[in-house]
This record gives structure tokens, sequence and C-alpha cells, in this order.
């Protein structure tokens, strides 16, 4: 090489573009100006260079003299001279008219020129990539450092700081600027983005007016993003990403390093740990920068074997499934980086064998990867061949990633996915053809996947439902274009929400996710939690309502790490969050209920009626005072209704098989809660000889058809002892004021919230006069409303009603007097039109067509309900067994009866049977109205399967066949029986 041309190409890559090749030279030759001819190894280079890559062509029109100089001078000199003219023009800049232009202009310069002399040194074989990406790197880094300087320069003309030594502003500026990723490594990208971390030192920071720190170096950082980063004339320097930070969402650009050293020694987590192994300063205070790397290597470098940490990178790992298909690898549209075979399983490869042993073995805290490979196979931690292998794959990927984006300056890593720019792309890399290029770069990923993935070979499947080809990956710095798409796919439709949520659980905000072993567990749980939400009603409800739940956990580790042990668990907790949110909003109140469900009996057959009240009186008997029995009381039936609803959601038990049983919680608690008012009533006001106060309970209650929310429809009576008798207690009252005071400390008892919830709400309205009544009547006063004054609605009413509870005198008389009232003999005309009349008024205020509106809807369950009083009454005066408080029951009872004809009978039980079901899982999953248009697939799934049908289209047509049944029979059985259009509503 002769002194007068230093630089000579063999083997140079042809243009694929010669027309271009032969404009960029001469639009080169424009540019340089009069200079010798080119040597012919001159010209191939330009022709590779321009007829490529027209970002190299753009550079060599804007930086003729660089190139002139790379010619003239070679690769090294001309790589020099860019690095002595930015420190130049950069040393000037704050002396000049426009400080920031200049800067700027400088800056966009130097990045032209390195790009230039780095893309002619790589194409023309000056330089290997290790050389190039090295050069990448020093540059970036001269640069960034130049930036700062200049930066802090500015801030003490504008009085904000006073460097001590205003030639070397950066030293004892408590501004620490560290290059993480590739930057960090020391093997940047061509046209790669630099990430940063930066921090100040709010103790040494040579303040020098009022502003504080904070905003002082928060500003500045912002300044030198802009610097860097913002587009001119001249292009720009570097895209900047500051998201490597500590909690970035919640953290300014810069934070102090006392909150950063804070979060990496509580809230840290293991990909930051990988992350920060090859952080080094680059700008600023060097001193403050090693003093703080100082301070997180325990963090980094943990001395114990931290095979924890290690599967939550293998979860991580995991999470990116981005072409995971067979056996062959499309080559075609790969990514180098992140695709199976790229570049990041070869990192990830070398973060983990780090992770693991650089605590104990110094020699293996390099940062570049190929240095860590050498350093893992001289250490015998990894195969001395495969570590070769290794950093053979990764320079060549490299290689072909560093063409790939100085073609046109832009920051991609995916291969051509059309053939003829993979071709060009091939050629410009030198192979003689597309298919040599592409068989090479197949044995690279088949090696280096099957080098790297036996570090993962014993990791458990992550869920079936995440899409091949998509990422579910929450724990890097930033959100993934490609998890966004995998949640879409999985049936979220807000996955930006979801992928945020996640990403705060994982940078410890709920004291759930605190610890770092929570956070190890949660990134292997993910996968698993998305997919068992995937499977709800509503997938996006289902993830607000876990969140919610996740967020008053107060630690994780046990329930995450039972999650993981018991999978059934998971789906379980999927499932109530998902498609019952009665039951997820207690289950988010009360975790420990999960305890329960573990527990040997959970799905066991459930208690009869006295099981319940023997059940709920032991949970009773430590109680202490009267307090204490509501709040026992409150968590017994919340524990037992999550029970039920537990069961009935795996289809343990029916409708009807459920409503019996939360009848019977209801009958314990309202029992229980009565005893408990009455003895703290009687303490004060005494009690009456041989009386007490006996509960009716009619509606749902009465005919024990519960469901999660029912109220309960109560009314009270006593048996009056006389004219003039009062309580022997120190505050004796009357009976009457004795108890309708007592039945509102009973109403209370059930409604007042206490911190263990509310027990349910109570409606009296049906008690004679409704709320114009007494709280609680006389039962000789109630027997003369029923048989003088009570409207047809109240008797229909009557027969659901049941005692509760009271003294067994009472009960006696009460379901004597129910009895005697509903077979005395009454006008079936007259009562058919009441019946009737009562109907058209609910449809004038309720009245709709929706089949799902199952109550109301004309053939609903009031026409089914109605139905079966009716008959009830008319039947009663002739046969005492039709009066059943349920109306399966009832409609039973008038089939055997005779007074209901059978195929009648088996058609409205099955309604009954039908809307019920509906009901209960309705009740469950939705916390109001039914909506078919905003109804998610799940939850139409799920109805069609409790109503027995193939799919939700088959459900309506059932509901509308069912409902024109029902309708039918209530006219044939009730409206046609309302002959006589005289009389009175009463009997």
């Amino acid at each position: 090489m002769s002194p007068e041309r230093p630089f000579t190409i063999s083997a140079p890559p042809l243009a694929s573009d010669p027309a271009a090749a032969e404009r960029g030279r001469a639009r080169w030759r424009a540019a340089a100006g009069a200079r010798r001819r080119e040597t012919d190894s001159e010209r191939a280079l330009l022709d590779a260079l321009f007829g490529n890559a027209p970002f190299l062509a753009q550079c060599a029109a804007r930086r003729p003299d660089v190139l002139a100089a790379f010619l003239d001078e070679g690769a090294d000199a001309a790589f020099a001279r860019v690095r002595r003219e930015l420190d130049s023009a950069m040393a000037a800049a704050p002396d000049g008219p426009d400080p920031d232009a200049d800067a700027a202009r400088a800056l966009r310069r130097a990045r032209l020129g390195t790009a230039l002399v780095i893309g002619a040194a790589d194409v023309g074989g000056a330089w290997d990539i290790r050389r190039s990406s090295a050069a990448l790197s020093e540059f970036a880094a001269a640069a960034i450092g130049r930036a700062v300087d200049y930066l802090l320069l500015r801030a003490r003309e504008r009085g904000e700081l006073a460097p001590p030594d205003p030639a070397r502003p950066g030293e004892g500026s408590g501004l620490v600027v560290l290059a993480m990723g590739k930057l960090g490594g020391g093997d940047l990208n061509y046209s790669s983005d630099v990430d940063l971390i930066v921090l100040y030192d709010a103790d040494t920071a040579p303040l020098a007016g009022r502003t504080p720190a904070r905003d002082v170096f928060v500003k500045l950082t912002r300044r030198l993003g802009r610097l860097l980063e913002e587009r001119t004339g001249d292009g720009y320097a570097f895209r900047v990403d500051f998201r490597l930070r500590p909690d970035p969402s919640a953290t300014p650009l810069a934070v102090s390093v006392a909150a950063a050293e804070g979060y990496y020694a509580s809230l840290g987590q293991n990909w930051e740990r990988a992350a920060m192994i090859k952080a080094r300063p680059v700008a600023g205070d060097f001193a403050a920068a090693e003093a703080f790397l100082r301070a997180i290597r325990p963090f980094v470098w943990r001395r114990h074997l931290d095979f924890a940490a290690i599967r939550d990178v293998q979860a991580l790992k995991r999470q990116i499934r981005r072409h995971r298909g067979g056996g062959e690898i499309a080559v075609a549209g790969h990514d180098l980086k992140v695709g199976r075979g790229g570049v990041r399983d070869i990192e990830f490869f070398v973060q983990t064998q780090q992770l693991i042993w650089g605590g104990r073995d110094p020699s293996l805290r390099a940062r570049s990867t190929e240095a860590v490979l050498d350093a893992l196979a001289a250490a015998d931690r990894v195969d001395a061949a495969e570590a070769r292998d290794l950093v053979e794959c990764y320079w060549r990927l490299r290689r072909v990633e560093h063409r790939i984006q100085m073609t046109e300056d832009r920051q991609t890593h995916r291969l051509p996915a059309g053939a003829d720019e993979f071709a060009r792309l091939a050629a410009f890399l030198g192979y003689p053809g597309a298919e040599a290029f592409a068989g090479e770069l197949r044995r690279t990923f088949a090696r280096v996947s099957a080098i790297c993935d036996r570090l993962f070979a014993d990791a458990a499947p992550l869920g079936a439902r995440l899409p091949e080809g998509g990422n579910l990956a929450f724990t890097g710095a930033d959100p993934d274009p490609e998890t966004r798409a995998a949640l879409e796919r999985m049936g979220f439709r807000a996955p930006d929400t979801v992928a945020d949520a996640i990403r705060a659980w994982h940078r410890g905000r709920t004291p759930a996710t605190r610890s770092a072993r929570a956070r190890e567990l949660l990134t292997e749980l993910a996968p698993r939690l998305l997919e068992a939400l995937a499977g709800a009603a509503d997938p996006d409800q289902a993830f607000v309502r876990f969140d919610a739940f996740l967020r008053r956990l107060p630690a994780g580790v046990q329930l995450f790490s039972l999650f993981l042990a018991q999978p059934a668990l998971l789906e379980l907790v999927a499932e109530i969050v998902g498609g019952a949110p009665r039951v997820a909003n207690y289950l988010a109140d009360h975790p420990g209920v999960l305890d329960a469900v573990l527990s040997q009996g959970f799905f066991d057959d459930l208690p009869d009626r006295a099981g319940y009240r023997a059940g709920l009186a032991a949970a009773l008997a430590a109680a202490e005072d009267f307090q204490d029995r509501l709040e026992i009381a409150r968590r017994w039936a919340a524990d037992e209704k999550f029970r039920v609803s537990v069961r009935q959601l795996r289809g343990a038990r029916g409708a009807g098989a459920a409503g019996r049983a939360l009848s019977d919680i209801a009958d314990a608690v309202v029992a229980a809660m009565l005893e408990a008012a009455g003895g703290e009533f009687a303490f004060r006001h005494g009690r009456f000889a041989n009386g007490g106060l006996a509960v009716l309970g009619f509606g749902k209650l009465g005919g024990r058809t519960m469901s999660r929310g029912s109220d309960l429809d109560l009314v009270f009576v006593y048996e009056n002892p006389g004219p003039g008798a009062a309580s022997d207690g120190r505050r004796a009252l009357s009976a009457p004021a004795y108890y309708a005071r007592l039945g509102q400390r009973l109403i209370t008892a059930l409604t007042a919230r206490t911190g263990a919830g509310r027990l349910f709400d109570v409606d009296m309205r049906l008690r004679p006069e409704g709320d114009n009544g007494p709280l609680a009547v006389d039962c000789a006063a109630l027997e003369r409303y029923y048989r003088e004054s009570a409207w047809t609605w109240e008797l229909m009413a009557l027969t659901r009603a049941r005692v509760v509870c009271g003294p067994p005198e009472l009960r006696a008389r009460l379901e004597a007097l129910r009895e005697d009232v509903l077979t005395a003999p009454r006008d079936p005309a007259r009562l058919a039109r009441d019946a009737v009349d009562m109907r058209r008024r609910i449809a004038a205020e309720h009245g709709t067509r929706d089949p799902l509106a199952l109550k109301y809807v004309p053939g609903g369950l009031v026409d089914v309900e109605f139905a079966a009083q009716v008959l009830a009454l008319r039947a009663a005066p002739r046969d005492r067994s039709v009066l059943r408080t349920g109306t399966r029951d009832a409609l039973a009872a008038a089939r055997a009866a005779g007074a209901l004809a059978a195929e009648d009978a088996d058609a409205l039980i099955a309604a009954a049977d039908l809307y019920y079901n509906l009901q209960a899982v309705l009740r469950l999953c939705l916390d109001g109205p039914f909506a078919e248009s905003s109804a998610p697939d799940g939850l139409t799934r799920i109805l069609a399967r409790a109503g027995e049908a193939p799919d939700f289209a088959a459900l309506k047509a059932k509901l509308e066949r069912t409902q024109d049944r029902v309708r039918g029979l209530f006219e044939t059985l009730v409206a046609s029986a309302a002959a006589d259009p005289n009389g009175d509503s009463r009997p």
C-alpha cells in the first residue's frame, strides 16, 4: 500500500443498482471538486457504496471531504480526523453566535462523517465487523461526552451550575451518564438508538443558584435529548432512549443517585440486573458514576447461585415466542435480533450465565458479548467449541444487521421478505447468490438455537392460547408491539391497559409484588394467568377485577407459588373474576377464602338447613359481644355464599340447588341475628312471658329460590299479650313498641355494613298496608287483614311465604293461618281477572320484547310464577297439598293433584328451570342488565351452556319458543278464566 494509495480493496460487492452507482460517483466528484482519478479498486468500492446503500451516497454528497480523506489516508486516519473536527467544533460552540445551533450542526456533521467512514471501511474490508462496532461505540461515547460538556457549560452561563474546572466541566459535576445496551457493551449497531441512564448526585452537584438539583438536571437531560435527536437540515446525531432508567413511567428523565440506589436495592427486576451488566460511564462525572456502579454491585452481582432469578429470566425468554414453528427456520422476513436463533438468543444466553456465575467469578463481568463468551469458556462454564460457535454466529449476524441498516439508515433488524430485496442484500454482503446467503443464515440460526435452547429445555411450556409468532413480554424497558398484537389475538379489547397494568406489577407498585421473589414468580405466572382470563366471558373486565384483587393482597409470594403449584386454583380465580362480579368483589376483599377452596371437602355436598344453622352457631360461640356476632355472621355468610357460588360456577350445583342453599344460609343468619338482637334488646327492655317475634319470608326467600344478590322480603309478626301489657325490663315497653323496635334492630343487624361487609338488603313492603303499616304486626291483626282486607296480589305472594324463625307456638299458628287463608273459597274469575290486571300493570311499567329479559318478557318468569300462584289459590280449597312455597314444587303439586295437565305442568316446570338457570348466570356474571349488543362472546357461550343450547343463537330461539308456550299457557290457564268483568279486586 503506497503512501499515495493507502486504501486497497479485494473482492468488493457488486452494485445492485449500477445506475445509482454512476449517479452517486458523479455527485460525489462534483461535491469533492477536482482531484485525482480513482484506481480500479477505489472505483469498485464507490460502486459498492453508491450502488447498494442510498444512505451512504447521501453521506458522501454531504461530506465529500471525509470520503476523500478515507481514500487518501485510510479508515483510521479518516475516523480520527472526524473525531478531531468534532472536538474542535464543540469546544468552539459556546462562544458562537448561535451556540445551540452550532453544537447541533457539529454533532450531525460528525455523525454523517463517521457513518461514511465506518460504512466504507466495512464494505471495503478495511475493518471487520468488530472494529466497525467498536468505532461506532467510540464515536457515540465521544459525541455524548462532548454534548454533555457543552450543556454543563451552558448551565454555568445561566448561573445554574459552577463546575470546579470549566475546562473539564464533567468532573465533580455530580452528573452521571451511563451507556446501556450495545453502547455500554462497546458493540453498537450501525443505526442504533443509544440507551442512556442519567443520574445526579444532589449532595455533590456544584449548584450555583437557587434552582433545585432535580430541576437543573432534568432540564439538562431534556436538552441533551433534543441536542442529539432532533432532526435539522443536517439530519440527527443519535436517537436517544432514556427508558432504561428506574421505573421510567413514574420518574423524571434524570433520577437522583440516592433514589436509583434505593430502587435497585428494593424493587430492581432481574431484567434490570441483566441490563446493568453492560452499564458504563460515557459522560459527566466519571468518579460519581463509578461510585454508583460500586454501590449497586450487590444488586447486579449476587454472590449466591441465584437460580430463582434465573427462572425469572427463563420465563422472560419463554415469553418471546416469535417464529417458534417447526424445525425449518424461515429466512425471508426473519428478525435477526429477536427471531429464533438470532442475536437476542445469544445475548440471553450470555447474560443468564453471567447472572448465575458472575457473583462469584469477577472474570465473567465483562460488558461485551464476545468477551463474556471467551471468559465463560475459560472458566469452563460453557463448552469452548460452543462458545466459539456463538461468537462466530454473533458477528456473522451483526455484519448482516449492519449492512441492512446502512442501506437506508433505518433501525431495523428484519431480513427482507421479498425475493428481489433479499437477493440485493446477499449481493451487498458479497455472496454469490441468494441461496448461498439463505443457506448460511439457516445454519447460523439453527446452530444458535441448538446451543441456546438447551438453557431453557427444562422450562414449563407457556399457555396454549398464546398465538404462535406472538410475544408476551412485560418486564423490559418499554411496551412491545408484538405483545400488544398477541393480547388482541387472545381476545383482549384493551391490550395496552392490560400490558401497562402487568408492567406496573413488575415495577412493584402493589404490595403483592414489592418483593423480588414475587416478581420472579409473576414473570412465570403471567402467561398462564392471561390464558385463563382470555377464556372469561369478558377478558378485559376479568383482568380489571383480577388487578383489583391483586392490589388488595398484602403479599404475593405465597399466592403466586400456590397458583403455580395448583393451576386449577388459578383457573378458578380467573373464572370468578371473569364471570361473577359479586363473587369477585368478595374475593378481592377476602383473598383468604382461597384457603378454603383448597381444603378437603370444599366441593362435598352442602349442608342442609339444620347443618347451616349448626355451623353458624358454632362460629358464633366465640363471640364476646353483639358487635362480634355481627362481624362473625357476616364473614360466615359471605364465606358460605362464596362456596355456593364457586360450586355453581364449576357446575357442581344447578340454580335450584344453589337457590335452596342460599335460602338456607339466609334462614340461618336471620334466626341467629334475631336471637342476638333479641338478647341485646332484652338487656335493656326485658321480655314478654310466652312472647316473641316470628319472621315470615316471602318472595325468593320464601320460595327458596334465592340467587346471588337477592334481597330478603320479610314480615315481622308477634303475639300480642293483651292491652296494657309491658315488657319486664328496666325500660319497659308496650308490645307494639317493643316488637317494632326489636324488628328495626334486626333490620339494622342484617343490613348495616361493617368491616366484614353487609349481610343482606331487606324489603318490608309486603307487610299489611306496606310502608304505611306497623313494622311488626300483631298475629291477630295479620289474620284479620288476610281474611278481610288483603288484595289478590298479597294472597298470591302469601303462597310463597313461610316462617323462617320464631317461637314454636307462634310458628305453628302462622303456618295454620297461612293454610287457612289460602284454602278459603274464592271466585276463580275474580282471581284470574286480578292476576291479569296485575300482569298488565307490570307490563306497562317493565314491558320488553327482549327474550333475555327473563322476568318481564311476555311468557317470562312472571307469567310462570303468576300461573303457579293462581293455580295454587284456585285448587287449594279442594286440595291443600298444592300449597308449596317454591314455584317448581307448586307446579308439580298442581300436576299431582289433577289441577294442571301433565303436559302443561312439564312445560311450565321446564320453563322455570331454564329461566332460573339463566337468571343465576346473569346475576353471577353481570352487575347490571344483559345487553346483547355489548355482551362478550364468553358470556354468550356461558349462557348457551346454562340453557343447554349449542350456541347463543340457538338459546335465543329456544327462549322464544319457551316464552311463546308459557304465554299461551298463561292465557289458557289464567286469562281465559277471567270471565266476569265485574267485581272488586278484594276477596
